[in-house]
């Protein structure tokens, strides 16, 4: 009988191993069996129903990685609620627009992130609970503590496939933050997809050092091995010094990444993983949010003897839409095949495009989205003819692989030629002082946009900005090439590890 909802995946689990070690936590050892942890998820849905909270409530969550983070999803979703994961980066004001458009009616975070909502407390009427994982204070209540005078015993609440089970906001580089919201089918269509594309089995252990506010983190290293009967480790948060170590002591399989992440390890490991250590049952390393450097991939793989599976997804397809094989038809460079859903490549015109022809990514399937959360204009503009509209810009090739050539409102119109940002830092990334780089359009009087740089050289490393120029003219068009080139000591990086490209942009004085 097919599962069709995400309480009866977990008490699925339950029921059939109990035994087996389900969760564990890399900061302090802590370990659940599947049916502890399902008692755990039982004690914590009781305590939210005691404080009112009940089917599509929307239950903000604010925390770091932790188990706790882990039962506080489950704990919405065995009753119904509606899981709002908020990014931890916040501000008091960002954090006051995702708590009141969301209409929380309860939030479960942690004592250093109430520093933030004191100042905007009174501006969120719907919200009539806060507790805390780590410390009872006067304005909140002690998550675990309260949890556990409740019963391990949850009474049956109706649950269809298509109820809402997650609002997730996403970045707001178009404007306003706009909340995703997505079903219980959409997660469970997902978590299987990615299930059968990477054969993960029992057998496997999957890492979460992604935040679990990030779609990676939910889906790919949580839920995903929830369906495939394996188990999950959650790490506070991604550390280089101490990746391998628990990769070592945890015997995973698999973990989710970023590009920036590949970078930062083959940087501290200049020689590869410690002899001590055993990774000998790592499969692979997943990765997704923006596309990886091939300079980036090629210096990992060779380091590491670690795959990396490259796939494409946003939050509006609940996670991934795309992943490269597993095996030696691989595609480096590319961002694999669709996994479950539809793809296809249109025009402005909404046609669709052959073979090598650039154009907007648009999908269908299981894992698309209901909608945006108060937004129908955005929903509708988002879903034409039938197909969800990604805004970013690609090609396939003959055998249907993506490449991915850049978000469609990052590229750079210079003089009437398109430019996409993307080609230039993949040209930057080979140069052996780069660390980082990210290229931005700039506002030019005579061309309408001028390409220009920004460069992290590495510890140690030398160039000069007409160097790279030159670099970047043996290998690209000239018109492509950066007029000029600012040297940083760092790039701004959001919470995945992404470079934030439109902060440099504002930080720009044109």
């Amino acid at each position: 009988m097919a599962i069709k909802n995400l309480r009866e995946l977990l008490e699925t689990r339950a029921v059939a191993m109990p035994h087996k070690t389900w969760l564990v936590s890399a900061a302090d050892d802590r370990r659940w069996s599947y049916a502890e942890f399902n008692a755990a998820v039982n004690r914590a849905a009781n305590l939210l129903l005691n404080l009112g909270v009940g089917k599509g409530d929307k239950v903000s969550l604010l925390m770091t990685n932790s188990p706790e983070y882990v039962i506080a999803y489950f704990a919405c979703w065995k009753i119904g609620a509606v899981a709002g994961p908020v990014n931890s980066h916040l501000k008091s004001e960002e954090l006051a627009f995702v708590l009141d458009n969301s209409e929380a009616v309860a939030l479960i975070t942690e004592q250093e992130f109430l520093k933030h909502l004191t100042p905007i407390r009174a501006e969120l009427p719907h919200l009539r609970h806060v507790l805390t994982t780590d410390a009872e204070t006067e304005s909140s209540i002690h998550f675990g503590t309260a949890a556990a005078l409740q019963s391990d015993q949850l009474a049956e609440v109706a649950l269809s496939a298509d109820d809402e089970a997650i609002i997730i906001y996403t970045s707001g580089t178009t404007g306003k933050p706009k909340g995703v919201l997505l079903t219980h089918r959409n997660i469970l269509a997902n978590a299987r997809q990615i299930t059968d594309w990477l054969g993960f089995n029992e057998a496997d252990r999957l890492l979460c050092v992604m935040p679990l506010f990030h779609v990676n983190g939910i889906i790919v290293t949580t839920v995903t091995p929830l369906y495939a009967a394996a188990s999950m480790v959650v790490a506070p948060k991604f550390s280089a010094s101490r990746h391998w170590q628990i990769i070592s002591d945890y015997q995973v399989t698999s973990f989710g990444s970023v590009a920036t992440m590949l970078a930062m390890l083959s940087q501290t490991y200049p020689n590869g993983v410690p002899e001590e250590l055993d990774i000998s049952r790592l499969r692979f390393a997943l990765c997704g949010s923006a596309p990886v450097p091939a300079e980036v991939m090629r210096q990992f793989e060779q380091r590491f003897n670690c795959l990396v599976i490259e796939g494409y997804g946003l939050s509006e397809s609940t996670c991934r839409a795309t992943f490269n094989p597993p095996n030696e038809n691989r595609r480096p460079g590319s961002c694999g095949l669709p996994i479950g859903c539809e793809l296809k490549i249109f025009d402005d015109n909404d046609r669709e495009l052959g073979v090598g022809e650039v154009g907007e990514i648009v999908l269908r399937g299981e894992n698309l989205l209901k909608g945006y959360f108060k937004n129908p204009e955005a929903t509708a503009k988002a879903f034409r003819s039938g197909w969800f509209h990604t805004g970013d810009v690609g090609y396939r090739d003959a055998d249907g692989f993506l490449f991915i050539v850049d978000r469609k409102s990052d590229m750079i119109i210079r003089g009437g030629e398109n430019i996409y940002p993307r080609e230039i830092d993949e040209v930057l990334y080979q140069h052996p002082a780069v660390q980082d780089a990210a290229t931005i359009g700039v506002a030019d009087k005579l061309y309408g946009e001028e390409v220009k740089a920004f460069v992290v050289l590495r510890e140690g490393a030398s160039a000069t900005e007409a160097e790279l120029i030159a670099f970047c003219r043996a290998h690209l068009a000239d018109f492509k090439c950066p007029k000029t080139i600012e040297f940083r000591s760092e790039i701004p990086k959001g919470p995945t590890g992404k470079l934030l490209k439109r902060e440099l942009a504002a930080m720009t004085k044109t």
